[in-house]
């Protein structure tokens, strides 16, 4: 019995049978559970491999960025801070009076030479006309001196002749009494010597009535004082004749305009603004590390927010030497310092001048109108291709700006 007992208590149990088949050639429970463990662990790491390799692509990324960000701020450089200029130039009447024609309205687009007002004639007509009369009136004056010299000059000479023939007779008597003393009375002596003081006497004032009639005509001809004079006069009175009306100085557009016929003109205050179209020009504001590169005759490209879409070339026609300081220091007073508010620097910006390669460009801006800007500075084949793009995708924004 207690055989049977053992023996079967050693067989095997179907649990610890269908356990056995488990182990045969295979690790224990203990060393399955360890590598579990060791191939989760592989597995979480090739997990963060992925968001290493995109935080290495977004570092260098970035560094590219800088990187042409640095060198394309110097050799290719572009600004949104740009405007359109022109020449604006108010339109003063020199002479006053009340306007009697008014030719233009407003954002009328002239030509030079064409009138813009007339201003009443009448008064500076007369004015003309009576110049005119002083002028003649002058002349007479001048002829009537001048006969006046001449007249003068006739009675000096007739004045010399006289004196000629009392200095003779005085000769005459003074030799008849040397060689016979009693040949003359007393009375025939003082007679000559009278005679001949006299004579002198009228000599002396016929030369001065001639000096002054010299005097009181002055210079001979055109150079004749009262003749400039007169003449001054006129050509002052037909300037003003001339300023009564009004002309465009050059091709352009009238601006700020807002008087009729029946307005009063008055000299030195303005009636419109006048645009000058004849030359126009972009200025755009770079920073002041923008400049370092730039020289007069670089290519420009630059898209305006008037054409969107377009791009439009030109060259850089010159670069600003100084810009106006915020605080300028004046005689008698300190300079004031003022400090930046914030741990940047705000960079200082110059003013770069650019033309235009075509009238057509011209025809298209406004003045004040915006722009981007590219400047190429050099060949720079992959910035510049950048930067080709970069306006390109800037003007087509434009068109939802």
């Amino acid at each position: 019995m207690s055989d049977e007992r053992n023996s079967n208590n050693q067989e095997p149990t179907p649990s610890e049978s269908k356990s056995e088949p488990a182990s045969d050639g295979k690790p224990d429970p203990g060393g399955g559970g360890k590598s579990a463990g060791e191939s989760t662990s592989k597995s979480a790491g090739k997990k963060t491999d992925p968001i290493r390799r995109i935080t290495a692509i977004v570092l260098a990324v970035c560094l590219v960025i800088l990187i042409w960000y640095v060198l394309s701020d110097r050799l290719t450089p572009h600004t949104d801070q740009a405007k359109v200029v022109a020449l604006v130039v108010p339109i003063v009447p020199q002479v006053s009076g009340y306007l009697t024609e008014v030719d233009v309205r407003l954002h009328s687009v002239v030509n030079a030479d064409d009138r813009l007002f007339q201003i009443d004639k009448r008064p500076y007509e007369l004015a003309v006309r009576s110049a005119e009369a002083n002028l003649d009136r002058a002349a007479q004056q001048v002829g009537a001196r001048t006969a006046t010299v001449k007249s003068a000059a006739a009675r000096l000479g007739v004045a010399k002749a006289q004196l000629d023939r009392a200095q003779r007779n005085y000769n005459r008597t003074q030799q008849v009494l040397e060689n016979n003393p009693g040949a003359l009375s007393q009375a025939d002596w003082d007679r000559a010597e009278t005679s001949l003081a006299q004579a002198v006497e009228r000599v002396a004032s016929s030369e001065a009535d001639l000096e002054t009639a010299k005097e009181q005509l002055g210079a001979v001809g055109p150079d004749n004082p009262d003749l400039r004079s007169a003449i001054v006069a006129l050509e002052q009175a037909q300037l003003d004749l001339a300023f009564s009306t009004i002309y465009a100085p050059s091709r352009g557009v009238i601006e700020s305009f807002n008087v009729d016929v029946g307005h009063y003109a008055q000299a030195g205050q303005p009636l419109a603004t006048f645009i000058s179209t004849h030359d126009v020009w972009i200025q755009a504001d770079m920073r002041e590390n923008n400049i370092s590169n730039i020289k007069v005759g670089n290519r420009v490209e630059f898209v305006l927010d008037v054409a969107p879409g377009r791009v439009f070339r030109g060259e850089v026609r010159s670069v600003g030497y100084g810009v106006g300081s915020q605080n300028p220091t004046n005689r008698g007073q300190l300079q004031t310092v003022t400090s930046s508010k914030g741990w940047l620097r705000d960079p200082q910006r110059f003013p770069v001048i650019i033309g235009f390669e075509t009238d057509e460009t011209a025809r298209l801006l406004r003045i004040g109108g915006q722009a981007d800007v590219v400047v190429y500075t050099g060949n720079y084949h992959i910035l510049n291709a950048i930067s080709w793009v970069n306006l390109r995708v800037r003007g087509i924004l434009s068109y939802v700006r």
